[in-house]
């Protein structure tokens, strides 16, 4: 089986040939392992064999981009959104954001004029020409985004944005639509201009570590339809959809099912979201992927990873349904050798 094929087998719970492979390093870890033996030149995904390729277009406002402040450990720069944020150097954790450029419902009518379809918001030559090459490959190709509650994070203050989930309901609904609709015109002008995507992957944080951010009652009454506007697109073309929300969304599950998402990622463990209680209360209805601890990666014991792996292969991957990817991103405290054996192990218990 090449990629595409393993992925969708794996979609449509049924078993493939082996586990999909497919992870994230942060840029400071390549970093490190450069440093400690990969290959100048070639890319994690290519050295480790990682088996989807993302493809997105600029769904931001498109404000400029200008530094305001450098020094040794941070960059402070302006947003395509219009705010302000604070960066390690070397991108090593999550950017601080310092201003937010929606401050009130005017501000997002100003801000909503500039969120329309445009065939500027593509970079075609390149993702075009990447795209060609990853379909020939035979890797899973697949349109991205960042949407819903965790994109509005950009433009309005968290806590802010938490009270008007409650306080001005039909108001962030229209924002989350909004967003939505320009997120599938993009993806119908990428597919009208020679994107054949297999499917779609999109990103929408909204646990943290104890529970979700909100309730399943709020995700019904707020978030639900502009997903469903998503899953119902990508559902028409015959594409399944990935859901990236970090922390705990245990409680959100049946609701996302509903909507119709095929699979979730990436089961952060530290936040309680463990495959071998999920995958037998879930898995016959929606596909898994991640869930390995990095922390196990990192442990200096080779023995922890691979009890990691194997106790948690032996259930999630029974039935097809299952994907390994780390429960994040891989940090920069996990070397080369003990990521390279993450994979191999990987690749000897995913087998069937």
């Amino acid at each position: 089986m090449n990629s595409r094929e393993r992925i969708l087998t794996t979609l449509r719970h049924e078993e493939p040939d082996r586990v999909p492979i497919h992870d994230d390093p942060w840029p400071s870890t390549v970093n490190r392992w450069r440093k400690e033996g990969l290959p100048e030149g070639i890319s994690p995904d290519e050295y480790f064999g990682y088996e989807m390729v993302l493809f997105k277009a600029d769904l931001s406002p498109r404000f400029p981009i200008n530094v305001i402040d450098r020094t040794d450990e941070f960059i402070v720069e302006t947003t395509p959104y219009g705010g302000v944020r604070r960066n390690f150097r070397d991108y090593s954790t999550t950017p601080e954001v310092v201003e937010w450029p929606v401050k009130s419902r005017a501000d997002w009518e100003r801000m909503k004029e500039r969120l329309l379809p445009d065939y500027t918001r593509v970079d075609w030559v390149t993702s075009l020409a990447d795209f060609q090459r990853a379909h020939a490959e035979g890797k899973f190709t697949a349109y991205c985004g960042s949407i819903g509650y965790d994109r509005f994070q950009s433009y309005i203050k968290s806590e802010q944005l938490l009270i008007l989930l409650i306080s001005e309901q039909a108001w962030v609904r229209e924002m989350f639509c909004t967003h939505a609709r320009l997120a599938i015109e993009m993806a119908e002008m990428m597919m009208s201009e020679g994107f054949a995507f297999d499917g779609a992957f999109f990103y929408d944080d909204m646990g943290y570590r104890n529970s979700s951010l909100f309730s399943p009652g709020t995700y019904r009454e707020v978030v639900f339809e502009s997903h469903k506007m998503l899953t119902d697109f990508f559902h028409s073309h015959g594409m399944p959809l990935i859901l990236h929300s970090c922390g705990c969304v245990k409680g959100l599950i049946p609701d996302l099912i509903d909507t119709g998402f095929d699979c979730l990622q990436p089961l952060e463990v530290k936040a309680g979201m463990d495959l071998i209680e999920l995958k037998p209360k879930f898995g016959e209805r929606i596909a898994f992927m991640g869930g390995i601890d990095v922390r196990a990666m990192a442990d200096p014991d080779p023995n922890v990873i691979e009890e990691e792996i194997r106790r948690k292969f032996e259930i999630a991957k029974v039935g097809g349904g299952y994907i390994y990817h780390s429960d994040h991103s891989v940090p920069k405290n996990v070397s080369f050798a003990q990521y390279k054996r993450t994979i191999d192990l990987a690749r000897k218990y995913g087998e069937y």
